[in-house]
């Protein structure tokens, strides 16, 4: 059985949502599921973790949140992530996605291995987005 750690930050609850449509998804498949929000959340969880999935929404101009999960990000450098099976996702408003390339570039300067290119749903999942964030539950739950 996997281990999935499911760690977020969500101010407006849209990152929230997606974490959970992962979750329930990765459970249905017989992972074993572990969701805190990142403030709740220790650099123990993603080491001790199989697999690791990153949630934040793009705040600012296309910037990770920087009270708690930049923080969290940070406390990650330095550590052994090497080839750390790893997804990033996140809700956002305008913009182009750019927050999420500079984490994709970010996390995989740290060794992990990214499973996808990070997941990107503008605002409120819709439908459509939820299915996304189920496929991807659905993907880190079968990793081999």
């Amino acid at each position: 059985m996997k281990n999935l750690a499911i760690i977020y930050w969500s101010a407006t609850g849209n990152t929230e949502k997606m974490a959970l449509a992962i979750a329930e998804a990765a459970k249905s498949e017989g992972a074993a599921v572990n969701l805190l929000e990142v403030g709740k959340a220790s650099k123990e969880d993603v080491l001790k973790a199989d697999i690791v999935a990153l949630g934040c929404p793009s705040m600012g101009s296309e910037e990770l949140e920087e009270e708690e999960m930049l923080p969290f990000i940070e406390a990650l450098e330095g550590e052994n992530l090497q080839d750390k099976p790893m997804a990033l996702f996140g809700s956002y408003d305008w913009g182009d996605g750019q927050w999420m390339r500079e984490w994709e570039e970010r996390m995989s300067g740290q060794g992990v291995k990214l499973v996808d290119e990070g997941l990107i749903v503008q605002n409120t999942p819709d439908e459509e987005g939820v299915e996304a964030c189920t496929q991807l539950g659905i993907k880190l739950a079968n990793l081999s």
